[in-house]
């Protein structure tokens, strides 16, 4: 990966695309920043490839609300909080995709960007990326912005259009074949069950009618005994044992933002589009309380000027506040009660994108004379001022891509194509303070695809919610692309020291599967096995050490197909359950519409 500007870069040696290409990342230029002294040049960078990785194609409202890799099982009721040690959200990562349903591609494609892509940030010789200066603490005028919500390259399934803002409770519940639009399991569905093997406690279909081009599931939140899910003009709140809806909120128009995590108590901040007219703003905020689906307060972000595009928004919750990202503008608010802490901040550099969870990360880019070759800068910000606690600001022309984890801090930046040359991707942890800690550097044969779910979108970025990838206090865990040179694809995780940026172990996955960290669990590394069309899934944990995966859930092989179906999949695990939510409901018809599969939940 390729090393960011700012105190002594370490190792370089990743150079990735900011879709999920493969390959290696690759290191980044010297920027051109004084002190410090340029590192050598990197070798050229090879092309990162377009092709996503096994898990990426993660679009949309997941980071946004995502993910990749699902989004997370939340910290209430003694669940594993939103962003763990690693500060990721428990999520998973997005599988097949539906018939009809968009194909990803593209920098911010229907798969959204998946993170530095796949590739090697390790082939050639990783040159160092040597950016200005931090500006230590004190800087005034905090820079809030909230990241592009939406998992738009996963589509979720849609709700009912309705138009009121009064929650209401449907207990009634489908006890048929799982076909239809209850949220019971069909007792068919575990009638192959071997032991050993989980139960389906229910399977959920799409029920609604929806837009010609389908619609983006946000979620799933889990909050104590209930799954949450936005889709298209409704959020729904569903019993995590039998599936049976215990609220509903329905929205005056579709939802089109929402961050990866609520905040510990349980309230989420959504992004609702301010009419049903093609070309709406994505300009209205509703808070809800996800516990009991209430809405709270409801407000519309005022545009400043003409070039504060509203189209496109990112949202990302810290603490109690919620920032509210986009092209030149952004904006804080407290969640609680909707009031506005802080605007855009004054000076050259604004932000555009946040990551939030234990602290509040702010992406934001300044102006230059040279479109081509960008200024970028990464700061911490206090979520109830909007200062910046300190600034790092990465070489010329390298952009901040996403955000692994914001505690410890793991950045993943991209230099895009310019003049006939390929993207290049690095990958640079931060430390408290600010200043460079590591820059990853590996073996070039070793190709990643982090999954970071990102819709389509112009003026909005999304940082977070990126799967195949986790962190504690110092180690980085990160998912290699599939093998699939053999009889069945396969692949590993490999360890990076934080304190070094070199790999510490390689763990496979169990033969012919493949298998992506979640988040971190007590410990250990929460994994997601995909299920194939003759294999279940499964949620594992990997030992920090390394070594074999202990497998804590294994999924029915009798479900496998209907598993491995789901489009743009996100996977959850709180309390014993496993959580598979549909990324997108898409079909070429109203009658296939109706058959998808939006929500399987296995568990003892």
């Amino acid at each position: 990966m390729t090393q960011p500007p700012s105190q002594q870069p370490p190792q370089g040696g990743f150079g990735a695309p900011q879709e999920p290409p493969q390959g290696t990342p690759q290191p980044p230029p010297p920027p051109g920043q004084p002190p410090q002294t340029p590192p050598p040049p990197g070798h050229a960078p090879g092309p990162y490839a377009q092709s996503p990785g096994p898990y990426a194609q993660q679009p949309g409202p997941y980071g946004q609300q995502p993910g990749p890799y699902g989004q997370q099982p939340g910290p209430y009721g003694g669940q594993p909080g939103p962003y763990g040690p690693s500060g990721q959200p428990g999520y998973g990562y997005p599988q097949q995709q539906y018939p009809g349903a968009p194909v990803p591609g593209g920098p911010a494609g229907p798969g959204g960007p998946a993170g530095p892509g796949g590739g090697s940030p390790f082939r050639g010789r990783p040159a160092m990326i040597i950016g200005g200066a931090v500006a230590a603490l004190l800087v005034i005028g905090g820079a809030v912005f909230a990241t592009n919500g939406g998992d738009d390259e996963k589509k979720p399934p849609v709700a009912e259009k309705t138009t009121g803002t009064a929650p209401s409770t449907s207990p009634t519940v489908d006890e048929g074949d799982g076909n239809g639009d209850g949220r019971t399991v069909d007792d068919d569905l575990n009638a192959g069950r071997r032991p050993g093997e989980a139960k389906v406690l229910w399977l959920q279909t799409n029920a609604v009618d929806l837009p010609r081009n389908g619609a983006d599931v946000y979620g799933p939140w889990i909050v104590g005994d209930t799954v949450v899910k936005g889709m298209y003009r409704t959020v729904s709140g569903y019993s995590v044992a039998d599936g049976k809806q215990k609220w509903t909120l329905p929205l005056p128009a579709d939802m089109c933002a929402a961050p990866p995590q609520p905040t510990a108590d349980g309230k989420l901040v959504i992004g609702v589009e301010d009419s049903t007219k093609e070309g709406a703003d994505c300009a209205l905020l509703q808070m809800i309380d996800l516990n009991t689906g209430k809405a709270g307060w409801k407000k519309t972000v005022e545009q400043n000027s003409t070039w504060d595009m509203l189209s496109d928004i990112g949202l990302a919750i810290s603490g109690d506040t919620v920032t509210v990202g986009r092209t030149s503008n952004s904006n804080g608010y407290r969640v609680s009660d909707g009031k506005e802490l802080f605007g855009k901040p004054a000076g050259a550099c604004q932000p555009f994108a946040f990551a939030g969870g234990p602290k509040l990360i702010a992406a934001g880019s300044c102006r230059t004379d040279d479109i081509e070759n960008p200024q970028h800068q990464l700061q911490e910000i206090d979520p109830v001022t909007g200062k910046a606690k300190w600034t790092y600001k990465p070489a010329r022309g390298w952009k901040v891509d996403k955000v692994y984890s914001v505690s410890p801090l793991v950045v993943s930046l991209t230099q895009g194509k310019s003049g006939g040359k390929k993207g290049k991707w690095s990958i640079i942890a931060l430390k408290e303070n600010g200043t460079l800690r590591s820059q990853l550097a590996g073996d070039p044969e070793d190709t990643f695809s982090p999954d970071c779910g990102g819709g389509f979108s112009i003026f909005g970025e999304q940082l977070e919610g990126c799967t195949g990838v986790a962190a504690d206090a110092n180690t980085l865990y990160l998912a290699t692309d599939d093998d699939s040179s053999g009889t069945s694809r396969t692949n590993k995780v490999v360890a990076f020291n934080l304190n070094t940026g070199s790999p510490r172990w390689k763990a496979a996955a169990p033969a012919g599967r493949v298998m992506a960290p979640l988040r971190m669990e007590g410990g250990k590394v929460l994994l997601h096995l995909a299920a194939s069309y003759d294999k279940g899934g499964a949620v594992a944990t990997l030992a920090p050490t390394g070594g074999t995966p202990t497998v804590l859930l294994q999924h029915p092989r009798s479900t496998a197909r209907i598993e491995s179906t789901f489009y743009s999949s996100k996977v959850a695990y709180a309390s014993g359950r496993s959580f598979i939510l549909s990324g997108r409901v898409s079909a070429g018809s109203d009658e296939e519409e109706k058959e998808q599969k939006t929500m399987m939940v296995f568990g003892e």
